[in-house]
């Protein structure tokens, strides 16, 4: 009798939960069940061998057909049986017999070749599970687990997508047959209508399960549908025999499904990396044309000829910084951060490197966004520039429009004054008066001299500012030149005439001529205070009106004197009409030296008077305007002063933390998240600072001495704090990548980013080739030149000359990394094939999903080998060309 308790651990299965529990042997309906599905089980093996058996217990008493029996399943040959009829002869090959059951690791307990040859039944019962589980169950292997576990979890996953089928265990869970057409169903679904079935049909269901699997799937009938719903619980092992043989049958399918798995999890890979390519692509082509058509927006320096005009302008720009670029910077972003994430993806699946189509790499765009911050780079700046321009120019236009009507009006009749022939006739008083008359004109002319020179000044000042309408101003000035020239020679023409007759004249009214040499000064004086005080004036600070203050004060000042002479030449005009009433003169009522008269000097006079409080007030509103400039320019540098060094201190904080991270990824992850949250919740005070930016720009505010940032470095700075942080969470994502699909440890990625940040000397997140190289002679890398130049091409793709920190854990894991390769997806395309050299259409179409079997089909090359026949494609270059090896 055999007792092999000294059996290792390994097969400990045989135990039957565990032992052969006899009790429950006694049970007549559970033997009579295994009686009928082991008979069936060992015939369905001794049918090859061309015999079978009629009873269990007597047929194999002998230990013949026993032995012929273990042959079969094992395909290997047992020693030679006794053939005599004697008792001893059958002991000896049954105990052959079981000889081999143990040599094959099985735990044979209390099963003796003397039970067996006594045909005790349970005995015999026990000795057929057992070569059941060894030679049908144990090999079965699903996610780790074996024998009884594996085959119930097959069970499972087989029936799953079944909703009134629920497989527990290998009893009462198939008493309603659904289960065994289930199985049937799922690997060959043209066998049984499963929609036909009913869950209170047991017996049909039973019944067309085992019809089918004995007629089509070469499974003897091992189970009696009308034992199975008489029992309240079927037999297990019955049940579990039955059942290892529809695991058999379909292992074949299983595998093939396998392999398709395999090959749908490769395309779909491959699938991903190609659309996050096309995606790139788009998004490069979108960014690089609206690059494009900006450039020369900004490079555009043609000046407007208004300030409405070049004020829309500055409008314009506003716009584009507030509205239209900020989304095409999270976009050039967001750019990188694909890029960083499909080359990351291409070499965690074992794919080449992604190369964008010509003009479209990441240093392409950067090239190309350095140009337009190259051409925005001082547009806002010449834009105010030419508001300011257009400010002085049109102040000067119309200062040039005041002086220029102002000469005219005086110049007008001038010349046919000076043509008049009146001396001829005239008396010796009167040729005295003209001459003295004459004398006076010379003066107002000479005192109208500087008024011409500073027409032709300001001519001159808006030629060289570009003036928009010099023609017309040049042209008036011209005209006034022109004039004054020929004023000129008039009067020294009319004063050679008068000198001619001077000696004829002898009197002169002394009186006339003191008043005209009085008065044309006096009147000139007033004229020039009407202009000055009508004159328009741009100042930018405080200080400037306090001066224009200071200096109209110093003006009034002058206004008593200025009365008193007013009162002065009104008084020889009062002694002029005392004396030609008292002697009688006449003069026909008019000073014969001068066209000016008292009725004109009062009424000037009263006009500066008028315009004395009118320029008071101006400069009181402009003084008021300055000081809220002022008011506005502190409030902008108070909150400016606070953002700029803020924005500086988080971007040092962003630095540190990409070079001293603490704990896991996913805690350094959720870190930064939340410090980006809390930046992002900073942007309010950025908007709030735009506002009061656009306040002062709308006051025309053009310094600031109270900060030293201005709205552009907030701008900058901000954006780069935006982008900063992006790009260190990103690549804290990319590492928790490299990290779950390379089995990392976080001790593993803790020494890492130790070794990193040991020889990142300059500490900012990245290694040059040199410290890289000394990097990895402490790590106990033996480089030559060639080595190191060849690691350098893997950790630095773009020959950028610098390792960071993902390409320093991408090349440190690499040689761990479990990926797919093309031998592995060219071997499961074979298993699809049915081990030919290619495969068709209608397989790939059967295995694999729709869309992926297409996909396969719209890329496989025509297969050539001699064994070709029509349709054949060539699996083999395509599963080379997905890893990189050739074209596709």
């Amino acid at each position: 009798m055999y007792n092999m308790d000294q059996y290792d651990g390994e097969n400990d299965y045989m135990q039957q939960e565990d032992d052969w529990d006899r009790d429950l042997l006694l049970d007549p309906a559970w033997e009579k069940q295994q009686r009928k599905t082991f008979t069936a089980w060992c015939n369905s093996h001794l049918r090859k061998a061309g015999t079978q058996i009629e009873n269990i217990e007597e047929d194999f008493r002998d230990g013949l057909k026993l032995m012929l029996l273990l042959e079969v399943i094992s395909g290997e040959r047992l020693a030679k049986p006794e053939r005599g009829k004697m008792r001893v002869h059958k002991i000896s090959n049954v105990n052959k017999a079981l000889d081999f059951i143990a040599s094959k690791g099985v735990k044979l307990v209390s099963i003796g070749a003397e039970e067996i040859v006594d045909g005790n039944a349970k005995m015999t019962l026990g000795m057929i599970w057992t070569i059941i589980l060894r030679f049908a169950i144990q090999d079965i292997s699903v996610e780790e687990t074996s024998a009884k576990e594996g085959l119930l979890l097959w069970c499972q996953r087989k029936t799953a997508p079944y909703k009134n089928v629920n497989i527990q265990n290998f009893h009462i869970s198939w008493k309603d047959g659904l289960g065994f057409c289930a199985l049937i169903h799922r690997h060959r679904p043209e066998l049984i209508d499963y929609g036909k079935l009913r869950k209170d049909d047991p017996m049909t269901n039973l019944n067309t399960a085992f019809d089918v699997a004995e007629k089509y799937l070469d499974i003897p009938k091992m189970l009696d549908a009308e034992d199975i719903i008489s029992t309240l619980r079927p037999d297990e092992k019955a049940v579990m025999t039955y059942v290892s043989c529809y695991y058999h049958a379909f292992s074949g399918k299983q595998k093939a499904e396998t392999a398709a798995n395999r090959i749908c999890k490769v395309l779909a890979v491959n699938q991903e990396n190609e659309q996050l390519m096309e995606d790139y692509e788009k998004l490069a082509s979108d960014l690089l044309e609206w690059i494009r058509r900006t450039i020369p927006w900004l490079e555009n320096r043609l000046p407007e000829n208004t300030m409405q005009a070049m004020q829309q302008k500055l409008e314009d720009f506003r716009d584009y910084r507030r509205l239209h670029k900020p989304p095409k910077v999270q976009e050039k972003c967001q750019l990188e951060i694909n890029f960083n994430t499909l080359q990351t993806k291409l070499r965690l699946s074992n794919r080449p490197a992604f190369m964008p189509s010509e003009g479209k790499m990441v240093s392409d765009i950067n090239n190309a966004w350095g140009s337009l911050e190259g051409a925005e780079k001082g547009y806002e700046e010449w834009l105010l520039n030419e508001i300011r321009r257009l400010e002085r120019l049109d102040h000067l236009a119309e200062k040039f429009r005041q002086k220029a009507a102002i000469h005219e009006a005086w110049t007008e009749g001038k010349e046919e004054m000076l043509q008049k022939r009146d001396y001829e006739t005239a008396s010796l008083s009167d040729i005295k008066a003209l001459l003295k008359k004459h004398e006076a004109f010379e003066s107002d002319l000479a005192a109208h001299q500087d008024r011409v020179e500073q027409i032709a000044a300001i001519a001159q000042e808006l030629n060289e500012l570009d003036y928009y309408d010099s023609p017309s101003v040049n042209a008036r000035c011209q005209r006034i030149c022109d004039q004054w020239d020929a004023l000129g020679a008039l009067t020294q023409k009319r004063s050679e005439a008068l000198q001619r007759t001077e000696k004829l004249l002898e009197t002169i009214d002394q009186l006339y001529l003191e008043f005209a040499k009085r008065a044309a000064p006096f009147n000139n004086w007033m004229e020039g205070a009407m202009e000055d005080l009508q004159d328009t004036f741009i100042v930018h600070t405080i200080e400037e009106i306090q001066g224009l203050s200071t200096a109209h004060e110093q003006f009034k000042a002058t206004l008593p004197e200025a009365d008193k002479e007013r009162l002065a030449i009104l008084g020889i005009h009062n002694e002029i009409a005392k004396i030609v009433q008292t002697y009688h003169v006449n003069m026909a009522g008019t000073n014969p030296y001068t066209t000016i008269n008292p009725q004109e000097i009062n009424a000037k006079w009263d006009k500066v008077r008028q315009l004395v409080p009118q320029r008071d007030q101006a400069l009181i509103e402009e003084h008021a305007r300055q000081q809220n400039n002022e008011r506005l320019r502190r409030q902008f540098a108070n909150q400016a002063n606070v953002i700029g060094p803020w924005i500086q201190n988080k971007m040092e904080e962003i630095g540190r933390i990409s070079i001293e991270m603490h704990g896991t990824l996913e805690d350094q992850l959720t870190h930064l998240r939340q410090y980006e949250k809390s930046i992002v919740n900073y942007k309010p005070k950025i908007d709030q600072l735009e506002g009061d930016h656009q306040l002062i720009q709308e006051a025309l505010i053009f310094d600031n001495k109270h900060t030293n940032y201005t709205m552009e470095h907030i701008r900058v700075g901000w954006e780069q704090l935006l982008t900063t942080i992006a790009r260190t969470i990103n690549e804290i994502e990319n590492q928790i990548l490299t990290r779950d699909a390379k089995g990392i440890s976080q001790e593993q990625l803790n020494e890492f980013r130790a070794s990193f940040n040991h020889f990142d000397r300059k500490r900012t997140g990245i290694m040059d080739a040199e410290d890289f190289k000394t990097c990895l002679i402490s790590v106990g890398y033996n480089l030559g030149e060639n080595e190191f130049s060849r690691i350098m091409s893997i950790v630095d793709p773009n020959r950028m000359g610098i390792v960071t920190f993902q390409a320093f854990i991408d090349f440190m894991s690499r040689e761990t990394a479990d990926t797919d390769t093309a031998d592995q997806v060219m071997a499961s395309f074979k298993v699809l094939a049915g081990d030919k050299n290619y495969i068709l259409a209608d397989e790939l179409r059967r295995e694999l999903p729709p869309d992926q079997a297409d996909y396969c089909i719209a890329r496989m090359a025509p297969y050539c080998g001699p064994d070709a026949v029509p349709g054949a494609l060539d699996y083999m270059s395509f599963s080379t060309a997905l890893y990189g090896e050739s074209d596709l």
